[in-house]
């Protein structure tokens, strides 16, 4: 039942305990009891809206930062995912394998510039920060499983006929 809750609600965090019961053919206060102890025991973290700011004309970018660190001895890259996390820009902080880099952070701002200065200011200055380098989204196709435009006329190059 959990697992059928936790789907539904990731992919529509707007559906009410009513609406889920009955999809789910269950009771409306054994899904909202199960949601209520989910979200005690941190299982559901949050709810979220996904918006295409593009749409309200807000500017926004957003980069993907790689962070090569030299880990500590004993805490590895707790500590410092940890205190990266902490930063109001930064939207996520994955640990990579297999890759270049061994964090990988989504961040927001304003501006390029914003980012930039963020990364040179905060994350880079840290002392077990090894290098960084900075990946701007140029636009988004899909996020959280979402996809963010209208189709293939959605495209606004002109087109060249031969």
């Amino acid at each position: 039942m959990r697992t059928e809750i936790l789907e539904l609600l990731e992919k529509n965090s707007r559906l009410s305990a009513g609406e889920i019961a009955a999809m789910l053919n269950l009771d409306e206060s054994t899904v909202e009891k199960e949601i209520k102890t989910m979200e005690k025991e941190k299982i559901i973290c949050g709810y979220h809206a996904l918006v295409d700011w593009e749409k309200v004309n807000k500017e926004t970018v957003t980069a993907q930062i790689g962070v090569k660190i030299s880990p500590v001895r004993g805490e590895g890259f707790d500590r410092i995912a940890t205190r990266i996390s902490k930063f109001d820009e930064v939207n996520s902080v994955y640990l990579m394998s297999g890759a270049s880099y061994d964090l990988i952070l989504t961040i927001e701002g304003e501006s390029l510039r914003e980012i930039s200065r963020f990364v040179y200011e905060k994350i880079a200055a840290m002392d077990t920060v090894v290098s960084t380098a900075t990946f701007f989204v140029l636009k988004k196709y899909k996020d959280h499983n979402v996809e963010m435009t209208d189709g293939p006329d959605d495209d606004e190059r002109i087109q060249v006929m031969a």
